[in-house]
């Protein structure tokens, strides 16, 4: 297929319609003004913008960020490692996919001066089999959310109603937090995490720092949905942090709990809760997040969506493979050391 005169065009930021793009129904949280500045504290990115135009006529736009290593530019929307999900495009066409990949990479390599590119995006469901790129895939539940109460629990699977329900019965209670009042929040939450991963002999795979980041630049916009579940005595048992934009979509972006508790189904009334919460702000799909068995219970619709990579240079597949190789060994003998 041929490019169809499709081009990129970076945009300061300072001149991006951000309403107007973060309006659009194909947007996700990951694109907006708030997740890029997070990355930018977060992983030392540099956000780039860009307007999608073919035949002279704008069509869209690309959202994405780069970072550098050893002097060497990557473009990524998103990168792996950045705890960040679907970003990549906003197009008016999506008959266009395939042309704008193509002149991403044209603009990634030449405009940008980068060797390597990533893109995810929630609007390319199938793996095209673009010239030069590689994709894996992510896949995982999304559920629409946009309905009522008897909807949601009825949607769900068998399982899923009762664990709710026994949740509920167990005397479990959730809260919505606000981190200005109880600014321990992600501290606790974190310690969760290290709680979970400890059992498997892990320690976590991002700082407790990148969680205050996101915080701070995400839940001052109304952004992010911060909900902590306790137990009939009130201590805590649970937490879960929920970013999203109304009108569009919210995502499960992690959660964690103390392993006393889970007996009691903390995390199910969590889920409840989210799911029902970012409803009446206005959002019309929850993502759960990526795979897992158990998130099947709450009646989400299986996605798989292809991970894009393409790199300038050959040799730079094979090292990204080892790198994560590397890094997962590192983090286990990181994690034997912590237990």
């Amino acid at each position: 297929m041929g490019d169809r005169g499709v081009l990129l065009e970076r945009v300061p930021l300072p001149e991006v319609p951000w309403s107007e793009l973060d309006a659009l129904p194909d947007r996700t949280i990951f694109q907006t003004r708030e997740w890029l500045d997070f990355l930018v504290t977060s992983q030392g990115a540099e956000p780039v913008v860009a307007q999608v135009r073919s035949d002279g006529r704008s069509v869209g736009w690309f959202t994405g960020a780069l970072v550098r290593h050893a002097g060497i530019r990557f473009l990524g929307s998103p990168l792996r490692g950045w705890t960040t999900s679907y970003m990549g495009f906003n197009l008016e066409d999506r008959s266009l996919s395939v042309p704008a990949m193509e002149a991403l990479r044209r603009f990634a390599f030449r405009d940008l001066g980068c060797i390597h590119l990533e893109l995810m995006d929630r609007g390319i469901e199938s793996d095209p089999g673009i010239r030069g790129f590689r994709a894996g895939r992510l896949s995982g539940y999304e559920l629409r959310i946009d309905v009522s109460d008897d909807e949601l629990m009825g949607g769900m699977k068998k399982n899923g109603r009762r664990d709710v329900r026994r949740a509920l019965r167990n005397g479990i209670t959730v809260e919505e937090v606000d981190p200005v009042a109880d600014p321990g929040f992600a501290a606790e939450y974190y310690d969760q995490v290290r709680e979970s991963f400890a059992k498997r002999s892990l320690v976590p795979t991002y700082p407790l720092e990148r969680v205050e980041s996101m915080i701070r630049h995400l839940h001052p916009a109304g952004r992010l949905l911060l909900l902590r579940s306790r137990d009939p005595e009130g201590a805590p048992a649970a937490t879960g942090i929920f970013p999203g934009l109304p009108g569009a979509g919210a995502v499960f972006w992690m959660g964690a709990s103390h392993r006393d508790k889970q007996a009691l189904l903390p995390n199910e009334a969590l889920m409840w809760t989210a799911l029902r919460t970012w409803r009446d702000r206005g959002a019309v799909t929850f993502d759960f997040g990526g795979g897992g068995q158990y998130k099947q219970k709450y009646g989400g619709t299986p996605v798989s969506v292809p991970w894009f990579r393409c790199s300038r240079f050959g040799v730079l597949e094979h090292g990204r493979t080892g790198v994560q190789k590397a890094v997962r060994l590192a983090q286990r003998r990181a994690g034997r050391t912590a237990a």
